[in-house]
C-alpha cells in the first residue's frame, strides 16, 4: 500500500544553474512531467570577473519551483522529496543573523583571483593541496573567492572570526532559504570543490583553512548526497516537504545518466563542457592534471571521479551570437555549420576564460586563426562547434592515460548535445561510439534520483536502472588520417593561444 501510494507521488528537482533556474518534475519512471525555466542576469563589474545576485539565485528558482507546480495542477502533498543539484564553486558569503549576502556570488568562471593562486604556486603550495583536496590551484574553486570576499567587504574578516559570516555554494543558499536558516548544510560533492575539503579523511582541513585565512565557524556541515536533511519551512510550499538529495550539477549528471560502475564516462554539454569518469571506491591520482573529486555518497559509501572541465563549451555559441552577431539565436549554428564540409583551415579555441583540464591556463585567451580572404561566417561557425570537441578530445584522452584504460563510448546530456552535427564531429574525433540518450534532463533527474532514494520513491539502484533509454548513437564516419591532420592543427592552435595574458 505504501509503495502504491509513493508511485502517484511525484520527485521535484531544483536544478540551479549558471544562467538560469529550472525545477523538474519527475514521476516514478523518471519521466519527466512538468518543467519551468527561468534566466537572471549576469554581472561582469571588470574584464574577468563574474557574478550573480545570489538573492535573485533565490527567488527565479522558487518561482520556477512554484511555477512547475502550479501547472501541473498539483499541492506539496503530491510531492515525494526535493532533490537540489547547482551550479559548483560560485561562492555566497551571507551573515548569520540576517540572512542577507554580504557581496554578490562570486561565479566559477570568475578569474580574480588568478595572481593569488599563481603566487601560492610558486611558494610551493600546490602540491598540498593537491594531495588532500585532488584539485588543482586555481581560481576556478571557491577557497580563494571567500579569501577574496573577507579580504575587500568592509569588515568581513571580523565578523566570520566571530562566527557571525555564514559561507555557502548555491545548493547551501538554498537550503538555507527552504528551512528559514534552520540547516546549514552542503553535501560532499560540492564540499569537495572548496579547495578547503580533505577527500580521504572527509573533513574540513584545518591545515587548508589556516592557509586561506578562513575561520571554520563559517562552513557549513557535509552531509552524504542521499539522505533526508530536512523538511521545507517557506510558506511558499503548503505541506512540509522532504530535502533529501544534494549534488553538485556534474556529479548529478554522472548519477543521472547512471554510470554507476567504474570505468563509466558522461559528458555535459552546457555553458562548459565537464566530463567525469567513474572511478568507484578508488580516488585516483591523476597525472594528467584532471581533478579527483567525489562523485557521491550514498549509505556511507563514497563513490570518486576523476574529471576534466572545459570553462567555455556552449557559452562559445552564446559568443558569436550575443558577441560578434554571427547568429541570431543559438541553434542556427548547426544549420550555419551544416552549410559547408569543413572549416576551410579555420580554428577556435574557445579560452574566453582561461583554459581548463589539461592545460589549465589561467592566462590562455581565445583564437580564431587560420583565417584567408575565404573564410565566411559558416566556416566560423563549423570551428566553433570543433572548438567544443577538440577540448573534450584532449580531456578524454587524459582520463584514459590516468585510468590506464580505453574508452569505448561516452554518454552525453547537456544543452548543445543536441546538436546532431557537434555529436557527429565528436564520435569522427574519437573513433568510438558517442551515446545520447532520450531524457537529456540528466542533471535534474540525478538530485531527483538521489531524493527519491532517500524517502524510499525507488527502493534501489536497480530499480531505476531501466529508466535509461538511449535516443541516438552516433557512429565515426570520418578518415583517420582526416582526423589526425585536424587534430594536429588544433594543438598548435592551442599552443598559439597559450600564456597570452601578461601579468
Amino acid at each position: 500500500m505504501y509503495l502504491y501510494h509513493m508511485e502517484n507521488k511525484l520527485i521535484l528537482a531544483l536544478d540551479q544553474g549558471t544562467t538560469s533556474s529550472r525545477a523538474v518534475l519527475f514521476n516514478h519512471k523518471g519521466e519527466i512531467v512538468g518543467l519551468s525555466q527561468k534566466n537572471f542576469k549576469q554581472l561582469f563589474p571588470k574584464p574577468g570577473w563574474v557574478e550573480h545576485d545570489p538573492d535573485e539565485i533565490w527567488s527565479s528558482q522558487i518561482s520556477v519551483a512554484t511555477d512547475v507546480i502550479a501547472k501541473a495542477g498539483i499541492t506539496g502533498e503530491k510531492i515525494a522529496g526535493i532533490g537540489i543539484t547547482n551550479q559548483r564553486e560560485t561562492t555566497i558569503v551571507w551573515d548569520r543573523e540576517t540572512g542577507h549576502p554580504i557581496y554578490n556570488a562570486i561565479v566559477w568562471q570568475d578569474r580574480r583571483t588568478a595572481n593569488y593562486c599563481r603566487e601560492l604556486t610558486r611558494q610551493g603550495y600546490a602540491k598540498i593541496i593537491k594531495e588532500k583536496t585532488g584539485l588543482v590551484l586555481d581560481a576556478y574553486f571557491s577557497g580563494t573567492k571567500i579569501k577574496w570576499i573577507l579580504n575587500n567587504v568592509h569588515g568581513a574578516k571580523e565578523k566570520a572570526k566571530a562566527g557571525k559570516l555564514c559561507f555557502g555554494t548555491v545548493d547551501t543558499w538554498l537550503v538555507w532559504k527552504l528551512t528559514r536558516g534552520k540547516m546549514f548544510i552542503t553535501d560532499v560533492s560540492n564540499a569537495s570543490r572548496t579547495l578547503l575539503y580533505n577527500i580521504h579523511t572527509m573533513q574540513w582541513d584545518d591545515t587548508l583553512l589556516e592557509l586561506f585565512a578562513i575561520p571554520k565557524a563559517m562552513l557549513p556541515e557535509v552531509k552524504s548526497s542521499s539522505e533526508v536533511y530536512a523538511k521545507t519551512a517557506t510558506t511558499l510550499f503548503a505541506s512540509k516537504i522532504p530535502i533529501a538529495g544534494i549534488a553538485g550539477d556534474q556529479q548529478a549528471a554522472l548519477f543521472g545518466q547512471l554510470c554507476t560502475k567504474s570505468g563509466m564516462i558522461k559528458n555535459t554539454y552546457g555553458t562548459g563542457c565537464f566530463l567525469l569518469m567513474n572511478t568507484g571506491s578508488e580516488a585516483v591520482n591523476s597525472d594528467n592534471k584532471l581533478l579527483t573529486t567525489i562523485a557521491w555518497e550514498i549509505n556511507g559509501k563514497t563513490t570518486y571521479a576523476l574529471e576534466g572541465s572545459v570553462f567555455v563549451g556552449g557559452a562559445a555559441v552564446q559568443w558569436i551570437r550575443d558577441g560578434v552577431g554571427i547568429i541570431d539565436i543559438s541553434d542556427d549554428v548547426n544549420h550555419l555549420a551544416g552549410t559547408v564540409v569543413d572549416t576551410g583551415g579555420v580554428y577556435f579555441v574557445p579560452a574566453l576564460t582561461g583554459m581548463g583540464a589539461p592545460y589549465w591556463d589561467q592566462y590562455a585567451r581565445g583564437m580564431l586563426i587560420g583565417i584567408t580572404r575565404g573564410t565566411t561566417k559558416a566556416h566560423i561557425a563549423r570551428a566553433t562547434l570543433e572548438g567544443i570537441a577538440f577540448q573534450v578530445y584532449d580531456i578524454v584522452k587524459a582520463m584514459e592515460a590516468d585510468a590506464k584504460k580505453k574508452s569505448i563510448e561516452i554518454r552525453v546530456d547537456g544543452g548543445a548535445s543536441a546538436s546532431d552535427i557537434l555529436m557527429q564531429i565528436q564520435a569522427d574525433l574519437f573513433g568510438f561510439k558517442i551515446i545520447r540518450p532520450k531524457n537529456l534532463e540528466t542533471t535534474a533527474l540525478g538530485a531527483a534520483y538521489l531524493a527519491g532514494l532517500a524517502v524510499g520513491y525507488w527502493d534501489s539502484l536497480e530499480a531505476i536502472q531501466s529508466h535509461w533509454e538511449v535516443d541516438t548513437i552516433f557512429e565515426p564516419k570520418a578518415d583517420k588520417k582526416d582526423v589526425e591532420g585536424r587534430l594536429h592543427f588544433w594543438h598548435k592552435a592551442v599552443k598559439r593561444a597559450q600564456n597570452w595574458v601578461e601579468e
